[in-house]
């Protein structure tokens, strides 16, 4: 009597081994494989759907209250909003003994601009509202953030008097951050909410209050105008007083670079538009 041959799991016999090709039981995880590349790809060109997107610009105005204070509080200059700088710098030309705010808040007008060169032609080269193109443009923003924290967490400090001083310590901060910051401003252009900037208030104080609908019940518009500067004050509150508590600039560059990256995350999950 013969017995099927046995490879410890069991009878195996000849058409059995002929319906069960290793290749065959290969297929689908291949097929599968493939599948999840082809959607995974699909998922990051695919268009971020704007709606709703002003959501994540309005958040941004809390991270530039919390860096824009945490860099008066520290240098003495902006990092994000370039009016206040504009004007410091021109200060300094006119007096230039005076401080060194001046020097500060040149470097940082100087790399906003060329920030904004480089995320604007970042946006237009491979498509505005891509949702590869949102999560990396934040997620450069995220590192150039982080390692201005490191800078200031495990680099030598300035001086005593740090808004004084304009060594490396606190000038390559200062510039690292206002290349980011200009990011949020070309994210607001791609997403065609040209309004928030992040950046800038005086036109949203203008708008809000040159609004003839601004009592109105629905009024989009006008609520997006009230919350920025809300979000922006909160974020400069909580980040002067951050700055001012053990927790130091560094603690607060490194809250604004943890927001950043959650705000990656948001785009990569945000819903896509349809054909």
């Amino acid at each position: 009597m013969a017995f099927p041959s046995s490879n410890g799991y069991g009878a195996i016999n000849g058409s059995a081994r002929s319906a069960g090709d290793p290749r065959d039981e290969e297929q689908p995880l291949l097929g599968g494989s493939r599948s999840l590349k082809s959607g995974w790809r699909k998922n990051m060109t695919s268009q971020i759907k704007r709606d709703w997107s002003d959501l994540i610009l309005l958040s941004c105005y809390f991270v530039t209250g919390l860096l824009d204070s945490a860099s008066i509080s520290t240098w003495g200059s902006f990092v994000s909003m370039q009016t206040g700088n504009t004007v410091y710098f021109g200060l300094g030309i006119a007096a230039p003994h005076e401080s060194t705010r001046w020097i500060k808040s040149g470097v940082s007008l100087g790399l906003f601009c060329l920030g904004s060169v480089f995320f604007s032609w970042f946006h237009r080269r491979f498509s505005p509202k891509r949702r590869w193109v949102l999560c990396t443009s934040f997620l450069i923003q995220t590192i150039l953030v982080v390692v201005a924290a490191l800078i200031l967490t495990y680099g030598p400090k300035s001086s005593s008097d740090p808004i004084a001083a304009f060594g490396w310590q606190a000038l390559v901060p200062i510039a690292l951050i206002a290349f980011q910051s200009c990011g949020q401003a070309i994210a607001s252009r791609a997403l065609k909410h040209n309004a928030l900037t992040s950046v800038v208030l005086t036109s949203i104080y203008c708008d809000l209050f040159a609004d003839v609908n601004m009592l109105a019940a629905q009024n989009v518009e006008r609520n997006r105008r009230v919350a920025a500067p809300l979000l922006l004050l909160v974020g400069a509150i909580i980040g002067g007083v951050l700055a001012h508590s053990w927790v130091g600039c560094a603690g607060v560059l490194w809250v604004a670079a943890a927001l950043k990256f959650v705000i990656v995350i948001a785009w990569f999950l945000w819903p896509a538009e349809t054909d």
